[in-house]
């Protein structure tokens, strides 16, 4: 297709800084993703301690949440497809701004539990949408990297959270205490969310739509205005026309398209159910979620648990960096093969540790060498998390279904990924309660259960179109 009149002249290079700037916007998502997930970690306790609810409603309350991203997962790519991806950002970003001021003002647990499925709806469809058009809009040469940006605003999003909650708790002498207007600093730690996610609405209406989305809307100059603009006039019109191509062939997204020989799906369809769970379930948000408690149940005070658990953040945070620099020269598949190994190791130290402590008033308490080596192993595992796992997932999901079906893909996925998240925060409460060593035992075999997954069901997916991905 020749461009028309209006369509102004690029070069035929693609515009790197263009791309870059619309992919970290769409990424920011990611950011309140992380941001609402984690910042209930630091009021964990005050809640316990303001509602006076048992281990079981308390755990079912930080994971009320994951039920909405759930939801919101399933949902979301659908609702993308009919409206538009842009539109769909920005109906996150309302849900994250509502659920901020929700919970900040809460005045019963009942409300509470509300307002976080609310928020965890908009995590859910930030959580779909994001990898989906970054993978839409990047060129194949960078959409790893690219791709990675979203694991990346997660994981800042966990750190600023966190470090949020312990500057809140610290500056009003605990997160119980009352801070500003009477309100507790906990309640000030959920409704700080409001400042990313009104930053999240402002920058979703300066990015482009999915040219895929445009093209399938009937709107193919405007995608090739867009394609032009991000990859240069050449690269623009091929691109259109294989969109174009894969459009011919295909239809509206639906459950029914996932059918196959394997147990009723399509292989390709239980890979990215197999990476979305064991994602989760290796245990990862049980740092994010628990782990000032984790840290105070086995003797530290509340003050060192803050600071421990902020700088788990920042380790995640720099490990994200280092995996977004290898994504391509290493590759997604074997990547995820080191992460699997290093995750065993790490939580199966974890697991011994914590198993043979000694237990006082029922809670294991580390010793003084045993500390020590516990936080080592918990920030390791967090590296080869980060390193593999926690970014090579959403890329994975996001580029490796063919275009006919990414979109129901994508959702089933998603809703995996979520209700996985969903159990693991839920029951680890309970797990705990019985004993730290067979929850993280638990957390070692999947460990070892996705380094076996990774060698006999994932493929690598580097440097492939999205028109070329096969079933």
């Amino acid at each position: 297709m020749s461009q028309d009149a209006t369509t102004p002249t690029v070069a035929e290079h693609p515009n790197t800084s263009a791309v870059l700037r619309i992919s970290i916007i769409a990424a920011f998502g990611g950011f309140l993703f992380g941001y609402d997930s984690a910042v209930i970690n630091g009021a964990v306790s005050a809640i316990q301690e303001e509602f006076g609810v048992s281990p079981g409603p308390l755990g079912f309350a930080v994971a009320s949440a994951l039920l909405g991203a759930a939801a919101g997962a399933f949902f979301g790519g659908r609702i993308a497809d009919q409206l538009g991806r842009v539109p769909v950002m920005k109906i996150a970003a309302v849900l994250f701004l509502v659920s901020a001021i929700g919970c900040g003002v809460v005045d019963s647990f009942g409300w509470l539990i509300f307002w976080r499925i609310v928020g965890g709806v908009g995590v859910g469809v930030a959580s779909i949408i994001a990898p989906a058009y970054i993978a839409e809009i990047a060129p194949a040469a960078v959409r790893g990297r690219l791709g990675s940006l979203q694991q990346m605003g997660i994981v800042l999003g966990i750190f600023v959270s966190l470090a949020v909650d312990a500057w809140l708790a610290a500056l009003a002498g605990g997160s119980t205490q009352e801070l500003w207007w009477g309100l507790e600093a906990w309640r000030w730690m959920f409704m700080a969310e409001a400042v990313p996610a009104l930053a999240y609405l402002i920058g979703a209406f300066t990015i482009p739509e999915s040219p895929r989305y445009l093209v399938e809307d009937g709107r193919s100059d405007e995608a090739q205005a867009v394609l032009a603009n991000l990859q240069g006039s050449a690269s623009a019109t091929e691109r259109v026309r294989l969109i174009k191509e894969s459009l011919r062939s295909e239809h509206k997204p639906r459950l029914s398209d996932l059918k196959g020989r394997m147990a009723g799906l399509k292989p390709i369809v239980w890979v990215g159910i197999g990476l979305a769970a064991l994602q989760q379930f290796v245990g990862i948000n049980v740092i994010f979620y628990y782990s000032n408690v984790l840290w105070q149940s086995v003797g530290f005070t509340e003050a060192d648990s803050f600071t421990i658990t902020v700088i788990t953040s920042v380790t995640n945070v720099a490990v994200t960096i280092v995996a977004i620099a290898l994504v391509e020269r290493v590759g997604r598949r074997r990547l995820l093969l080191i992460g699997s190994t290093g995750m065993a190791l790490s939580l199966g130290t974890l697991s011994v540790l914590f198993a043979t402590a000694d237990v006082v008033d029922g809670s294991p308490v580390l010793g003084p060498t045993a500390g020590p080596v516990a936080l080592v192993a918990a920030n390791l595992f967090v590296i080869f998390f980060g390193v593999s796992w926690g970014p090579m997932m959403w890329v994975l999901l996001g580029e490796m279904f063919p275009n006919r079906i990414r979109g129901a893909a994508l959702a089933v996925a998603g809703f995996v990924q979520w209700i996985a998240n969903w159990l693991v925060t839920v029951t680890f409460p309970a797990l705990a309660a019985f004993s730290l060593g067979v929850a993280y035992g638990l957390y070692t075999f999947f460990a070892l259960v996705s380094l076996l997954f990774t060698l006999k069901m994932v493929r690598e997916t580097t440097g492939i179109e999205l028109e070329d991905m096969q079933d």
